[in-house]
């Protein structure tokens, strides 16, 4: 009884844990969605749907955080293996978001130099591209890719340009960014095995008898 008293408690008070990581992962999603959406325009590199694995991950965690509590104060079985499942799926979203992220940062210096390098010859034509870089431009205090020099190839003025350094660095503020994206998406992953093991352990320690019991009420 003790042991079983022990297990519900840690079950309930991690399902507490896990509902807060929930609004965690909400807020990391948008932000990564709303600050790095306009920088991850000019990659040539597929940027991995991070944002939107953490949005739906978050938001799925909001919403059947509850069914931790829930199964551990009523000692139903199904539901906490069901709750162990519904862990394992997020422990899967989240190794996918922190990995994606973590391999995406490998070139991201070439890909943002091939991308600066299109939106400055295409800065007539794609009109997104060049609000980006121009975005880029003011956000950094910075002017074409290695310096102002590269807009010498355009047909535009670098009057505008009030910076002789050059964008390229900002792979750096990008991937510095990824790299904490990644580590709260792999921390909540390794958040996930703590109650998967709590639901599991104590799903076995319910005896089919007394969940039937606990589900019947004495007439």
């Amino acid at each position: 009884c003790g042991i079983m008293a022990l297990l519900k408690l840690f079950l309930m008070a991690f399902s507490f844990v896990f509902w807060a990581a929930g609004l965690i992962m909400v807020t990391i999603g948008i932000w990564a969605k709303i600050s790095l959406g306009t920088y991850l325009m000019l990659s040539t590199n597929q940027y991995p749907p991070n944002p939107f694995i953490l949005l739906a991950a978050g938001i799925t965690i909001i919403v059947w955080g509850f069914l931790g509590c829930f199964s551990a104060a009523t000692e139903h079985r199904c539901l906490l293996r069901t709750y162990g499942g519904f862990q394992l799926a997020v422990l899967a979203a989240g190794l996918t978001a922190g990995l994606s992220s973590l391999f995406y940062r490998e070139n991201i210096a070439e890909g943002f130099q091939n991308g600066l390098q299109e939106a400055i010859n295409s800065y007539t034509k794609d009109e997104e591209k060049a609000e980006a870089l121009d975005f880029i431009q003011r956000n950094l205090n910075c002017c074409g890719i290695e310096s102002y020099r590269d807009w010498f190839s355009s047909p535009w003025s670098v009057d505008c340009c009030r910076t002789r350094k050059g964008c390229l660095h900002v792979h750096d503020f990008v991937s510095y960014n990824m790299f904490y994206i990644a580590s709260a998406a792999l921390g909540l992953a390794i958040m996930q095995v703590v109650g998967i093991i709590l639901s599991c352990l104590l799903a076995a320690r319910i005896l089919p008898q007394a969940e039937s019991s606990a589900g019947t009420t004495p007439q």
